[in-house]
């Protein structure tokens, strides 16, 4: 009996609140739609470009390096710890008074077109983690050392994080 009481009682203030319980249903539904679709978005944005520069890299680092006299074929495989990063040119508002407060605002430019993008302050370059070259000269200690010093060169790494092998 208690049960069918208070399904009553649950179905009598329900009915009651039935347009502020669906406003909120709907409120609640259309916030996170948005959220959905700008997630997928912005991971999709930021994985491809990172990929396609790596692969970039090292298909010119393969072109280079197999020019180095003694290393023959070259292949080379690169991992990044972070990739590019671009620094937007902020413009600052300091408030000096009761408060102290101060509010920072990215710089708008509109091209020719009308489209508005952020004003780039600094292109920071991927960082790269390690680095594995294999080619068929590595048995020799001068072609190794040529390779290694050249990969440093363009990466950035150092030679404990660069490993030259020797191909089949």
């Amino acid at each position: 009996m208690d049960i069918k009481l208070w399904k009553k009682k649950a179905f009598d203030k329900v009915s009651k609140h039935k347009y502020a319980l669906a406003v909120l249903i709907l409120g609640i539904a259309l916030m996170l739609l948005p959220g959905i679709g700008a997630k997928k978005d912005e991971s999709n944005q930021n994985t491809q470009p990172v990929q396609t520069q790596t692969v970039e890299l090292e298909e010119k680092l393969s072109q280079i390096l197999c020019r180095i006299q003694g290393a023959g074929k070259v292949e080379v495989l690169l991992t990044c710890s972070s990739g590019e990063k671009t620094v937007y040119q902020e413009d600052a508002d300091l408030s000096q008074g009761t408060n102290n407060t101060s509010r920072y605002d990215t710089v708008i430019i509109k091209d020719g077109s009308g489209k508005e993008n952020g004003l780039v302050q600094q292109i920071i370059p991927p960082k790269y983690q390690g680095a594995i070259v294999v080619c068929q000269g590595a048995d020799k200690p001068a072609v190794r050392l040529a390779v290694v010093e050249a990969v440093s060169r363009v990466t950035g790494l150092g030679a404990d994080q660069i490993s030259v092998l020797k191909m089949k």
